[in-house]
């Protein structure tokens, strides 16, 4: 009767107080060694008590900057959709890894439903591609994907009220003849798988018995398109890949290998510092990778590859058994139609604002490969920012007055900070001094000049996947304040308009740049100009790239894949 008693009694506190009763049972269950942790969702609700419908957001893309996006995005009032036509995220840059068997694909990829679990918000994903945009009408109009080798691929529209495009690019072929049809490109991870079947498919068929030594030649011969860090570090990887484990089991063909890097430019990695550049090159002639610098690719055949020398304008044909594309990205054409729906012709990408806003609206944004940021001229709003400064309107401009706007404008056109810091000027005041010692003042043609070479350092955002994780960070943090900076606006000046803007502007920051060059030796760029290669530069590669795992099993599974090659070498079979 007395355990009865009690019972009821627990029950009725159970449900009478439910905060209460909870952390009950929580500290009791603390306090015999485990840990139960309750969620109380709830509907978010106006101070009236009517229950506030979430704001419907649709991201297009689940790579760097769709996926950063989402595993930053805290806020619980939005209604989040995903479409994307891989169900997974893919650490690209261990792609070329991924091609010789030094890292399993399952190692680099995690299921993009997984992210979204962990994220415990409103989440729905749809595995289908978005093959048109209506921003009049707030839709997008989307195909699955499983049905698309039937012919009979499900359509449906999906409404928004924000609307964000990361759908990436593709490879850029230059509309080259050939390449479509007959080069390997290494942009997704069923590229790297491909192109690690024909490699080992391409000593198989050299090892036979039936075949000339010209046959073998020609079949074991390697091109790749390309000096950047993709194209370079694809050659490192198939050059270790070669001749530390597939001489060992292909002894008699090992000689007939041979591996080539073609480069339009003067040099390959001409984004790094020039003692990056030239060790690189150094390197591979010590490893016998053939670099041509100066040629361009004209034509790609079956069996050959034809490129046009710069320094004799003769076009040299290569026998090939292999060719991998990597030049650069290009433009999808969903984005490409859209693009011309909403008039932004002649560009390579979405054009958006300093707050990645597409240029025409405010509630569509792009990042990523897909997108480029349109950073705004000093000298076009010249006139509006000396107005705002000159608070007393006599129509001059004394050190005071500059200096009260000089962070807004700093914060609002970054070439000024980068201007600064290129010419050694400590202070900013030195754009309009002549000398630290005088103390003029400026009418407006004078502040015109002083700021007239400022523009000249305005740069574009390279198309790498540090950028594009920084924006998705970047839009999320927006997203989750988005209310709170409606009310308290924390960004600039708005020169042009009255207050400030709800956010600061978009910032890139660099935080460094690898090439692994092979044989355990990589090239590293780092913040403060600090250049560093060899042996420990590949170790501190190994411990950053596995921290930027995107879950811990994907990191988990990276560095026991870089073990394993360690202890028993790459995988060379054929699967």
């Amino acid at each position: 009767m007395r355990w009865s008693s009690y019972y009821q009694t627990a029950s009725r506190v159970f449900h009478e107080y439910p905060s209460w009763s909870k952390a009950v049972v929580v500290c009791t269950v603390i306090s015999s060694g485990g840990l139960v942790a309750y969620g109380d969702a709830r509907p978010v609700q106006s101070e009236f008590g009517n229950e506030i419908p979430k704001k419907k957001v649709v991201v297009l893309g689940t790579g760097w900057a769709g996926t950063s996006f989402l595993k930053n995005l805290k806020d619980p009032s939005y209604e989040v959709h995903v479409v994307s036509p891989r169900n997974y995220f893919a650490f690209t840059p261990l792609l070329p890894s991924v091609t010789c068997g030094t890292v399993e694909a399952r190692s680099v990829v995690e299921p993009i439903r997984s992210i979204t679990r962990k994220r415990g918000a409103s989440v729905q994903f749809s595995e289908a591609e978005c093959y048109k945009i209506d921003p009049k009408n707030n839709k997008v109009y989307c195909r699955a994907v499983q049905g698309k080798k039937l012919g009979s691929a499900e359509e449906f529209s999906i409404d928004y009220d924000y609307l964000v495009i990361a759908m990436g690019a593709r490879s850029n072929t230059f509309n080259t003849p050939g390449v479509q049809e007959h080069a390997h490109f290494l942009k997704e991870v069923e590229d790297a798988l491909r192109i690690r079947r024909t490699v080992i498919d391409l000593f198989e068929r050299a090892s036979l018995p039936s075949l000339s030594a010209e046959d073998k030649k020609k079949l074991l011969s390697f091109v790749v398109v390309g000096g950047g860090p993709t194209g370079v570090e694809f050659a490192a990887e198939l050059h270790d890949f070669v001749h530390e484990d597939l001489s060992k089991l292909y002894p008699s063909i090992e000689k007939y290998v041979k591996i080539t890097l073609l480069e339009a430019g003067d040099h390959i990695l001409n984004m790094f510092d020039k003692r990056i550049t030239d060790f690189a090159e150094s390197k591979f002639f010590r490893d016998g990778i053939d670099v041509k610098l100066g040629s361009m690719v004209v034509n790609v055949s079956e069996n050959e590859i034809s490129a046009k020398e710069r320094a004799t304008g003769q076009v040299v044909s290569l026998p090939h058994g292999m060719v991998v594309w990597s030049t650069g990205i290009g433009t999808r054409p969903e984005i490409l139609d859209f693009m011309k729906q909403i008039g932004q012709i002649n560009r390579r990408a979405l054009v958006t604002d300093e707050w990645l806003r597409l240029e025409g609206f405010e509630n569509i944004y792009a990042l990523g490969d897909c997108a480029t940021v349109n950073q705004r001229r000093v000298m076009e709003d010249i006139a509006a920012i000396f107005s705002k400064a000159d608070k007393d309107n006599n129509g001059r401009l004394d050190l005071k007055e500059f200096r009260e706007v000089v962070g807004d404008i700093i914060e609002r056109y970054p070439q000024v900070e980068i201007y600064l810091k290129k010419n050694q000027m400590k202070d900013v005041a030195n754009l309009l001094q002549k000398s630290e010692e005088s103390s003029l003042t400026a009418d407006i043609e004078y502040f015109k000049d002083a700021l007239s070479k400022v523009d000249s350092q305005m740069k574009n955002l390279p198309a790498t996947a540090q950028v594009a994780a920084q924006q998705g960070a970047y839009l999320a943090d927006c997203f989750n304040r988005m209310e709170l900076c409606e009310k308290y606006p924390e960004g600039p000046i708005r020169f042009r308009g009255v207050g400030r803007h709800r956010f600061r502007p978009f910032r890139y920051k660099h935080l460094g740049q690898f090439a692994p060059l092979g044989g355990e030796q990589t090239a590293a760029m780092l913040p403060g100009d600090w250049i560093s290669i060899g042996h420990s530069s590949q170790w501190l590669w190994y411990s950053i790239y596995a921290s930027k795992q995107v879950s811990w099993r994907t990191r988990m599974l990276v560095v026991t894949d870089w073990s394993r090659r360690f202890i028993f070498g790459r995988d060379s079979s054929r699967i």
